[in-house]
């Protein structure tokens, strides 16, 4: 089985289990998990994500929200005096 192959078959219980093994370090038996563990199953994770998720959902994802107008300050304020 190639690393696609995986990635396509991974159910939506393994990739929280493999999420939450890399938030706690552990492995749902206890075991810690590896630095190499982790940036295997960081790469499933984020792999599995792109394909299964919406964007929002994502690991990693950064909500920049949007501007409510053109001008970012509000222009009725008093403009600050430096004295």
């Amino acid at each position: 089985m190639d690393y696609r192959q995986m990635i396509a078959s991974m159910t939506p219980e393994i990739y929280r289990s493999l999420r939450r093994a890399i938030e706690i370090g552990k492995w749902p038996d206890g075991n810690p998990v590896s630095p190499e563990q982790r940036e295997h199953a960081m790469r499933a994770v984020i792999a599995w994500g792109q394909e299964n998720l919406p964007v929002e959902e994502r690991v990693g994802y950064i909500d920049r929200g949007h501007k409510a107008g053109e001008v970012c300050d509000d222009p009725q304020e008093t403009p600050l005096s430096w004295k």
